[in-house]
C-alpha cells in the first residue's frame, strides 16, 4: 500500500509499505477514505519528539471502511463506516474505566521508554513516534487499529467524510480544551492559537455557555477566520501587548478561562525571549518554547482557569509558578480522551449544532502528502487544515 512516511527532520515522503494485518484477536484492518495533517503532526516533521524512526508512517486523524475483523471484535462489521480516535485504548484497565482513555495503561508497548521522560507513560498513540507505541499511523491506504470494539465509532448515516473526520482528534481536543475551562454562562475566554484546534476549542466554548471569546494569534488570516467562524474578538500579539490589551477587554479583570492551543512551538513577538528560546532548544537544554502558555497564566484573572491542549514534550524554561501559585489559578491538561466525547460530539453534528468542516482549508490526494506538510508549516496560502484523500 502506499503511506506517507517520516524520513527524518522537515522530511515525509509517500512510499510503498506493507499491507496491515490482523495481529490479534480485538484488531481491524481500516480502509482509509480520510485523513488529515494535524497542528501536533508538525512537531515530528520539525524534530522535536523523540524516538521517530525512517519509514514511520505518519497520521493520527482518520477515518475508512472497515475491511476485515479479529474475532474478538464484536461491534464491527466489514464494510462499516468508522472514525478512529487518534488513542488506543484498551477499555478495561484503571484508567479507561474512569474515562481517562489517554493514559490507557495497556496500549503503549514501550511504556517503559515513556515512564523514563514523564514518570509514567500515556497510552499508545497512531502514527506518533516509538515513545507512544511505535504504531502506524493513518496518512496511508490501510490502517491496523488495535483494540477495535473500544475505539471506532460507526457512522450510521450519509454525512460526508469532512464533517465527522475530525471526532478523531481535534474536534473532542478542543471540546475538552473548552470543558477543561470550566466555562460557566456569561464568562469571557481567551484562547491562544486560531489554528484548528484553536478555532475548535473557541466553538466549543461558546456551545458550553461562553458569552464572549478572544483569539490571540499573529496571522490575520487565522484572526479573520475566527471572527468570521466563532465570532472571536481579536488579538494581533506581533503587534500589541496581548496582557494588557486583555486587561482593556474585560475591565482591568482578565479573562475567565484561558485556553493553550499552541504548544511546544509557540513563538513571541518578543525578540529576546524567542532567541533564549530557540537557543536552549538548540542545546537540548529545554524542549518546549513556553511563551503562549506563560503569558495564558499571567492574563487569566485571579481565581480562573487554564486549560491546555497544545502538545508538550518534555521540559520548559521559565515557567511562571509564582503567578500561578499565589494567584489561584487552576490548571488543567492532558492529552484528549476522545473515546468519552465522539458519541456526544457526533449527536451535536448530526443536530446541526456545529460543522467542524469549517477549518479546512485544501483538500489534497494522499500522494501529494509532502506538499500538504510544506504549506501547513509555512503557512503558505492561508493553510488551517489540509485533509488528505487516500
Amino acid at each position: 500500500m502506499r503511506a506517507n512516511c517520516w524520513m527524518g527532520r522537515t522530511s515525509v515522503e509517500v512510499r510503498d509499505v506493507p499491507d496491515p494485518a490482523i495481529l490479534n484477536d480485538r484488531d481491524a484492518i481500516v480502509r482509509i477514505t480520510s485523513t488529515a495533517i494535524c497542528g501536533s503532526d508538525l512537531h515530528l516533521y520539525d524534530g522535536f519528539i523523540p524516538t521517530m524512526e525512517k519509514g514511520d508512517v505518519l497520521g493520527h486523524e482518520f477515518m475508512g471502511e472497515v475491511v476485515e475483523v479479529g474475532g474478538g471484535v464484536g461491534n464491527l462489521r466489514v464494510g462499516d463506516r468508522v472514525v478512529v480516535p487518534f488513542p488506543i485504548a484498551c477499555g478495561a484497565c484503571n484508567a479507561c474505566a474512569a474515562g481517562y482513555y489517554s493514559v490507557c495503561e495497556n496500549s503503549n508497548p514501550n511504556a517503559g521508554m515513556a515512564e523514563q521522560l514523564w514518570g509514567y507513560a500515556g497510552a499508545g498513540i497512531f502514527g506518533y513516534s516509538h515513545l507512544t507505541g511505535g504504531f502506524a499511523g493513518g496518512q496511508a491506504q490501510y490502517a491496523r487499529v488495535p483494540f477495535a470494539d473500544v475505539g471506532p465509532i460507526k457512522i450510521e448515516n450519509d454525512l460526508p467524510d469532512e464533517k465527522v473526520l475530525f471526532l478523531s482528534d481535534i474536534f473532542p481536543t478542543g471540546y475538552m480544551g473548552a470543558e477543561m475551562a470550566d466555562i460557566r454562562g456569561g464568562d469571557v475566554v481567551a484562547v491562544w492559537g486560531a489554528g484548528p484546534v484553536g478555532l475548535l476549542a473557541m466553538a466549543s466554548a461558546r456551545l458550553l455557555g461562553a458569552e464572549r471569546v478572544i483569539a490571540v494569534d499573529r496571522f490575520d488570516y487565522r484572526l479573520r477566520k475566527a471572527a468570521e467562524q466563532v465570532g472571536a474578538e481579536t488579538i494581533d500579539y506581533g503587534k500589541t501587548d496581548v496582557q494588557e490589551v486583555l486587561k482593556d477587554l474585560t475591565a482591568g479583570r482578565g479573562p475567565d478561562s484561558c485556553i493553550d492551543a499552541v504548544g511546544m512551538e509557540a513563538h513571541t513577538e518578543v525578540a529576546p525571549l524567542q532567541l533564549y528560546d530557540r537557543a536552549k532548544q538548540a542545546v537540548r537544554a529545554e524542549t518546549d518554547r513556553g511563551p503562549a502558555l506563560r503569558q495564558a497564566i499571567t492574563s487569566c484573572r485571579n481565581g480562573g482557569t487554564v486549560s491546555v491542549i497544545g502538545v508538550y514534550g518534555g521540559l520548559m524554561d521559565k515557567f511562571p509558578v509564582g503567578s500561578w501559585m499565589n494567584r489561584s489559578i487552576t490548571l488543567r491538561t492532558g492529552q484528549c480522551h476522545v473515546q468519552r466525547y465522539t458519541r456526544p460530539l457526533l449527536e451535536r453534528i448530526e443536530r446541526g449544532e456545529i460543522d467542524p468542516s469549517f477549518v479546512i482549508s485544501h483538500r489534497l490526494p494522499l500522494e501529494e502528502a509532502p506538499r500538504g506538510y510544506e504549506i501547513f508549516k509555512e503557512k503558505q496560502d492561508e493553510c488551517t487544515k489540509v485533509v488528505l484523500s487516500a
